[in-house]
């Protein structure tokens, strides 16, 4: 990986544009390219994309680059547009189109605020001094953009989220994945919700919410990422989490796999192998194309190995927790959506 560009995030963007709008504000004239001081100490030069000065107002655009990571907003134009506040109001933020607005308790910012993050923020408020301004950041067609991210399970509505801690990207680092499962996590604590279910696909997580009627916000975009949530809870405790995935994945944290990705773990056929008593049947699952040729050679012989793959996950997640008070079950899958296993209370 060390190959791959890195990127700067849309908080990075966001400032920049901020800066390049505020200049021009006060001089008339857009820098170009702009230049900011992200949290680590590095100084990005931003080329403007947009510029636009009016009767009180200015306006500068970027376009995001994400590097070489695979991010949704890669090459979303972020505008800021500023204008002058009420003497003494300081920084006020705004959400423009393509911005989402939080709704929902648990995230770092108030219900109402608009979705740009404290990082973000501070360094806006950074590059614009002790100006008394008003900020508006907008996305184009950010609304369309966030319904393929998570910012609707999380209540935040009517766009993207203007994010990043350190203001770089850095490819497959997979942390705003990790960011959104914590979110998960805080906005279910935040609404009262005793049990969450965390999934490895929409399949295992559609019968994991049908099975214990579970609402949309105690779903935890989980993935591949089962050592994130179990960490998490660990330190933020929920008194009931389901584990819910294919044969496959689940029998990869039987083995003690918190990252379940298929370029990081694989199924041990081994261990599978162990599960089951019968030796004839046992040689036959080590000697299995993948987990689900082996649950099938165990359904022929009687031998249930989706309850046993459940039970050892189950396991691997109370280790993990290391006591937390988080109450535990697991709730293995096929490809057709059918329970073939469960564990826990």
């Amino acid at each position: 990986m060390s190959d791959l560009r890195y990127g700067w995030t849309t908080g990075a963007c966001a400032t920049a544009a901020t800066k390049a709008a505020h200049a021009a504000l006060l001089t008339g004239e857009f820098p170009d390219p702009v230049e900011i001081t992200l949290p680590k100490g590095q100084t990005p030069a931003f080329a403007l994309a947009v510029e636009e000065l009016g009767d009180g107002y200015a306006t500068a655009g970027i376009v995001k680059d994400a590097g070489d990571d695979p991010d949704v907003t890669h090459g979303a134009l972020v505008r800021s547009t500023v204008r002058p506040g009420p003497p003494g109001s300081g920084v006020v933020f705004r959400a423009g189109s393509g911005v989402g607005t939080v709704t929902r308790p648990g995230l770092p910012l108030e219900v109402g605020e608009p979705a740009i993050n404290p990082v973000p923020r501070r360094m806006m408020r950074e590059v614009l001094g002790d100006a008394d301004v008003i900020v508006e950041i907008s996305v184009d067609d950010g609304e369309e953009l966030a319904r393929r991210t998570w910012n609707p399970r999380l209540g935040i509505l009517g766009g993207l989220s203007i994010l990043g801690t350190t203001g770089v990207v850095v490819p497959y680092s997979c942390s705003a994945w990790i960011d959104s499962i914590r979110r998960g996590v805080d906005v279910a604590r935040a609404m009262g919700r005793e049990h969450v279910a965390g999934a490895t696909g929409s399949t295992s997580e559609k019968v994991a919410a049908d099975l214990h009627g579970l609402p949309e916000d105690a779903l935890l975009d989980m993935g591949d990422f089962a050592g994130a949530v179990l960490k998490y809870l660990r330190r933020h405790p929920v008194p009931r989490l389901t584990i819910a995935g294919g044969i496959g994945k689940l029998a990869k944290l039987a083995a003690g796999h918190l990252d379940l990705h298929s370029k990081r773990s694989q199924v041990d056929f081994g261990v599978l192998a162990s599960m089951v008593g019968d030796p004839e049947t046992a040689e036959r699952v080590r000697n299995a194309n993948t987990a689900l040729d082996a649950l099938q050679i165990c359904r022929r012989a009687g031998v249930p190995l989706g309850d046993l793959v459940a039970v050892r996950a189950r396991e691997t997640a109370l280790a993990t927790l290391r006591g937390a008070p988080v109450a535990v079950d697991v709730v293995v899958i096929d490809r057709a959506g059918t329970i073939v296993g469960r564990a826990g209370p």
